[in-house]
């Protein structure tokens, strides 16, 4: 009788011990699935911003005229609102023979936003050239 007894109590452990490990074995899958969707939100709100930044360099190129020195824009995405800084210099180059060229700009995209109350920001720096 005493046998049957722990033979019983034994199988009622092993249902114990499967079902933890169970839990713990979903509990993980569960963590899994969610860091898999923050980083395709992560990684959709990047390849936002870096749309913004090609588009604005896109239009700038194809712009006639020089480009603004300065301006600042807020684009509202689906993500939040970013801000889209555009600084505009004179650049001076030189060729080997010494001549000056004019006419080229340094242009500075800065696009900010914010991430889980945590300032981001990307920047593309790129040149116009608009001779004479």
């Amino acid at each position: 009788m005493f046998r049957a007894d722990s033979l019983r109590a034994f199988a009622l452990y092993e249902v114990l011990l499967g079902l933890t490990i169970f839990v713990v074995g979903i509990l993980a899958l569960g963590r899994s699935v969610e860091n898999c969707l923050n980083a395709s939100a992560l990684s959709a709100e990047d390849n936002r911003v870096r749309l913004i930044l090609s588009n604005r360099m896109s239009e700038i190129q194809t712009t006639p005229g020089l480009p603004d020195p300065a301006k600042e824009t807020k684009i509202d995405t689906g993500y939040g609102v970013v801000r889209l800084t555009q600084k505009t210099v004179q650049t001076p180059l030189t060729e080997a023979d010494g001549t000056e060229l004019s006419g080229l700009q340094t242009v500075t995209l800065t696009a900010e936003w914010l991430r889980g109350g945590v300032r981001q920001s990307r920047s593309l720096e790129f040149y116009v050239y608009r001779g004479s």
